[in-house]
């Protein structure tokens, strides 16, 4: 029994400290080693025509929302989205273009919606990691008092281990899921581009 409180209170000690820690100092909620790189910047996806002129027209036209919604789609392959943009981009070369961009209009600005909302996602679940610790290393203390106390009452150390051993997991989990999370903006930066590359070859 003493051994699992004292490993259990090592544990609780160590995610306490590792909650603290911010890669960035301009952004203290961003729990991820990966630079947090707050929007996307078209000119770092697409070289091709301007887009002023069509902006938000892409809403209008349903086949080139529907498709968006396809190829934004993390559940669609790369492979697949590649396939329906070079269906998608056939006729004149007028059209070509005007559909191209379009499509990567409808791309730019839904895939950097779902950038951000993962990434204010990630931000939430820092903040109640760090709440989570906090509570973990007061809790912590407490069960050493409780410990180190005259007479000892093993019912309170005992359901205040538990009780930690319960919250210590909670966080490592979470943790673990935040690190899976933690790829997700950069893989939409990647297909933003690969999908971006792809139309303007296919206006070419």
């Amino acid at each position: 029994m003493m051994v699992r409180i004292v490993t259990m209170t090592a544990v609780a000690l160590a995610v306490a400290s590792t909650a603290a820690r911010a890669a960035d100092p301009r952004y203290p909620d961003w729990p991820c080693t990966q630079a947090k790189v707050p929007d996307i910047s078209l000119a770092a996806v697409w070289a091709g025509p301007a887009l002023d002129d069509v902006q938000n027209k892409w809403k209008d036209d349903e086949k080139v929302s529907a498709l968006v919604s396809k190829l934004s789609a993390r559940k669609t392959p790369l492979d697949e989205a590649e396939k329906s943009v070079k269906e998608f981009l056939t006729g004149s070369a007028s059209d070509k273009t005007t559909n191209a961009k379009l499509l990567f209009a409808g791309l730019f600005d839904t895939l950097n919606a779902q950038r951000s909302q993962v990434m204010n996602g990630l931000e939430r679940v820092s903040r109640k990691q760090r709440e989570a610790a906090d509570k973990i290393r007061d809790e912590t203390i407490q069960l050493q008092s409780l410990q180190s106390a005259t007479p000892r009452d093993e019912t309170k150390v005992d359901a205040l281990s538990n009780q930690l051993v319960w919250e210590t997991r909670i966080f490592e989990d979470r943790r673990n899921v935040v690190r899976f999370v933690c790829e997700v903006p950069t893989a939409i930066d990647q297909r933003l581009f690969a999908l971006g590359r792809l139309i303007q070859q296919e206006m070419e």
